[in-house]
């Protein structure tokens, strides 16, 4: 057999593996959670008070469509499109993520999403909260699989990453008589890979978030987070992006939100650029 069918095969195993381990863990879980009490912690997509006017019937899930246009990416951070689906469970499993990418063919600004190439799959699983003193903490442990067409769209690896999360309560200081609701959020999370094409290079960062997001009026966010990132294989050197968010729940089901990042340090580092912005519109159902 060649060394193109073995990548083929390959490939399609590792699509197969992921959404048969995603399938798996949200058939084991019965019961829907409302993500109104946001199951990911700090790295929610939407404020924790973005409850609408609907009946509050449990959500089963959400899917998103994600357009991000990147300067100077690397395989984690080039022009792409992302289709992310997501399961949100009742349970010690509290969401289940599965992003499929398509990277552009051409991975700057100038990139087409009209020719997409297949990118890696990323796997998350989100676990319920639990107390530490008077704090509230979440976890996550995410797979990333190496399906990449042509393999260079991706990262040729197969990644082990696991983050610790601050759970978002009540508003940190609120302005304007209670309209702007500002929070504190953080989280850490390193990344492995651990198997996957040896002439790849290894992954191996630590990528620690510090955000401050204003809840203004339940049904808009403004978020502000500082992304710095050590890669322990170029001996930690470090890098540092800033982006901001504005967020709309047009209502229960629907949501927008706007990103624009810059790269504050640390050309070359894993997960940084010269500039982002990313278009999301995203249906719970």
């Amino acid at each position: 057999m060649s060394s193109a069918s073995r990548g083929g095969i390959l490939k399609v195993a590792s699509l197969a593996v992921a959404l048969t381990f995603t399938a798996a863990l949200a058939a084991g879980m019965a019961y829907a959670a409302d993500p109104e009490t946001p199951p990911g912690g700090a790295t929610q997509d939407a404020p924790p008070s973005s409850a609408a006017t609907t009946s509050p019937a449990a959500l089963l899930g959400r899917v998103e469509l994600r357009r991000q246009n990147t300067n100077r990416g690397d395989e984690e951070e080039s022009t792409k499109t992302t289709l992310r689906i997501e399961a949100f469970l009742k349970g010690t499993v509290t969401r289940v993520r599965l992003d499929l990418q398509f990277p552009d063919e051409k991975t700057d600004f100038e990139g087409d999403p009209f020719q997409p190439q297949f990118g890696d799959t990323k796997v998350r699983v989100y676990f319920r909260p639990f107390q530490v003193g008077t704090t509230r903490l979440s976890s996550d442990v995410e797979m990333t699989f190496p399906t990449a067409d042509p393999s260079s769209a991706g990262s040729g690896k197969y990644q082990l990453g696991a983050a610790l999360h601050s759970v978002p309560g009540a508003p940190d200081f609120t302005l304007a008589s209670g309209r702007h609701q500002v929070r504190y959020e953080w989280l850490v999370r390193q990344t492995v890979s651990v198997a996957g094409d040896a002439d790849r290079k290894d992954i191996n960062t630590t990528k620690p978030e510090l955000a401050l997001r204003d809840t203004i009026d339940t049904r808009y966010w403004l978020k502000l987070t500082f992304k710095p990132v050590i890669d322990w294989i170029q001996d930690a050197k470090t890098g540092a992006v800033l982006d901001l968010e504005g967020g709309w729940n047009a209502n229960r089901f629907w949501r927008f939100s706007l990103i624009g990042g810059t790269r504050l340090w640390g050309e070359g580092v894993p997960g940084t650029y010269d500039s982002k912005i990313e278009l999301v519109a995203g249906r719970a159902f």
